[in-house]
């Protein structure tokens, strides 16, 4: 298979689906993308389910839960001009598309995202960079969407050469999947792109042991040997990694690839994602079980989102709370 797969036929004709979930699952594109990489379609044929819940459409992603929100980390209260999000005083989020090489079937912005919303038009980036300039505050720019990466080497190298002549401007970060769910797009051209002078931090978002493949082992040498450091971040999902052998194969995984697994996120209540959910005992009892297990450069943060756009707080940790708007990637 060389193409993306973009459709609940498309899938039933790679042989991920059967023909009769068809009609139920083109109803859930009809709401929520659909993209499978060749990369992922591979993947979900060698290691089936751990990887194909996360990417595969599922009828009980239109079934909203009450405890679900549709927008649980409230990025729209802090909004300051389109294309950015600042809670922190000192960071925050830039988000020059809203598309992504794969559509994570738990996302947090699942009602936002798809293949041909929320590209930042000219006037609308260059606004959003000099809001940046103009204000002295954020110290840390966070580049996601949709997936940064997707962003063509000449609009990606641009915006980071704007951000990096900004004096008050200290570090850049790029959230992404791209190095595991379509590590065919770290070429030489995005390489150059990611060429800055103040450092730059790639996070790299994996769930399963099994997307750290030989292909992404070579983009992932690539970006480390092009000066960028590597962070990993994961989110807890049920049938996917919610067992210690899983979490345990994940984090050595990153280690081995040059990623410090960085945070491991409780899922984000997001509308149809019920199916994901592992409850916070459950998770605190696997990290618990980890411990000892694993080296401490391969122990993440466990954090919990709290609702209105409050922050994040540490899972274990009862009073502790970081300060307000530790949400979705600004963290």
């Amino acid at each position: 298979m060389s193409r993306t797969l973009r459709t609940a036929q498309d899938l039933a004709e790679a042989g991920l689906i059967g023909p009769a979930a068809v009609p139920g699952l083109e109803a859930v594109r009809a709401r929520y993308s659909i993209a499978v990489t060749p990369a992922m379609a591979a993947l979900i044929a060698e290691h089936g389910a751990p990887i194909a819940r996360q990417y595969l459409p599922d009828a009980a992603e239109l079934i909203t839960a009450a405890h679900e929100l549709d927008d649980p980390t409230s990025d729209a209260p802090f909004t300051p001009i389109k294309g950015v999000v600042h809670r922190y005083p000192d960071r925050a989020l830039l988000k020059p598309l809203l598309a992504c090489p794969v559509y994570c079937r738990f996302c947090f912005r699942r009602e936002a995202v798809g293949p041909d919303g929320g590209l930042l038009s000219e006037a609308e980036l260059e606004a959003a960079l000099d809001w940046f300039a103009a204000t002295p505050a954020v110290r840390e720019v966070i580049l996601t969407g949709g997936d940064p990466l997707m962003l063509s080497p000449r609009r990606l190298a641009h915006i980071l050469q704007r951000l990096d002549a900004v004096p008050h401007i200290e570090t850049l970060r790029i959230h992404s999947r791209v190095p595991v769910a379509d590590p065919s797009l770290v070429t030489p051209a995005l390489l150059a792109a990611l060429a800055t002078n103040k450092p730059l931090y790639l996070c790299v978002h994996a769930n399963h042991a099994a997307e750290f493949t030989p292909v992404a082992a070579v983009g992932l040498r690539a970006l480390h040997s092009a000066g960028l450091v590597l962070l990993g971040q994961s989110v807890l999902l049920a049938g996917v990694n919610d067992s210690e052998p899983a979490l345990e194969a994940l984090f050595r995984a990153m280690l081995r690839h040059r990623v410090k697994p960085y945070y491991l996120h409780q899922l984000d209540p997001a509308p149809g994602t019920a199916r994901f959910h592992v409850t916070e005992e459950r998770g605190l009892a696997l990290m618990r079980g980890l411990r000892g297990r694993v080296t401490g450069l391969a122990w993440p943060t466990y954090v919990r989102e709290q609702a209105q756009g409050a922050g994040k707080i540490p899972l274990g940790m009862a009073g502790m709370r970081i300060g307000a708007g530790q949400a979705g990637e600004g963290r």
